[in-house]
């Protein structure tokens, strides 16, 4: 697991990898987190709920499954997506590949997981 300022800043893995995980996909769900970035469910599904009633996450039913997204009408949501961003972009392509490695949407084949900037 790559350890990041994020870790630090909000005090545990679990607020990282749904920070990075958000950043990353756009829009995620608590098990996909866990599994990403083995990480206990329970652990990212609080944290998720933390990230929610402070405003800055929104969640909505998909079936089942509860799946979380930035929050559009929240300022500091935007402002906390920058920071994530931050950190995203400092990563190096390793990592992001290493986090990231199974694709969520269909892509094109040979199209690669990480955009390089």
């Amino acid at each position: 697991m790559i350890s990041t300022a994020l870790q630090d800043l909000f005090g545990g893995k679990a607020a990282e990898a749904v920070l990075l995980s958000v950043f990353h996909h756009g829009e995620i769900y608590g098990r996909a987190v866990s599994r990403d970035f083995a990480v206990s469910l329970d652990a990212v599904q609080r944290q998720l709920e933390r990230f929610e009633r402070a405003g800055t996450l929104v969640s909505k039913q998909q079936g089942r499954t509860l799946v979380y997204s930035w929050n559009p009408k929240s300022r500091l949501a935007a402002r906390l997506r920058d920071l994530t961003g931050v950190v995203y972009d400092g990563l190096e392509q390793g990592a992001k590949e290493q986090l990231f490695a199974e694709r969520r949407q269909p892509r094109a084949k040979d199209k690669p997981v990480i955009r390089p900037r």
